[in-house]
């Protein structure tokens, strides 16, 4: 066995009393099928749970999601407490995460939360665990 799976080696013995390489490669083959199943690019969705992981996106697209609807910047700037340029980078980073649509009207944008996001968001709420 390599050094790699000596420790599946060591799991699968004391979980079943022996432990042979057929057993290992089986294990080694069910544990492949798992990845197989999940699919191998989630990028979209690392880069959406990364994007929430900043205090001010995640503050802003709570505010957003509260909303229910658009809110403009000039709406977002004054009760979020960072820079406007700082308010400005968390859109658009959101933005580029999928977590938030934009929209302009003239001078002015307009943000929404996006369904991935009121559903990110959700399951957050769901599972704090503060029950």
């Amino acid at each position: 066995m390599s050094e790699k799976t000596a420790r599946l080696e060591r799991l699968i013995t004391e979980e079943s009393g022996e432990c042979c390489r057929a057993d290992v490669e089986d294990r080694l083959d069910t544990l492949r099928e798992y990845r197989t199943a999940v699919g191998a690019d989630h990028a979209a969705d690392r880069d959406a749970l990364r994007t929430l992981g900043n205090d001010t996106r995640y503050e802003i697209v709570r505010l957003l999601a509260a909303a229910d609807g658009e809110l403009c910047v000039c709406e977002i700037d004054p009760v979020v407490d960072v820079s406007d340029s700082a308010v400005s980078h968390a859109l658009s980073d959101l933005h580029d995460a999928g977590l938030v649509t934009r929209r302009k009207s003239g001078t002015w944008r307009y943000y929404e939360a996006t369904d991935r996001a009121e559903a990110l968001l959700a399951a957050l709420d769901e599972t704090r665990g503060d029950r």
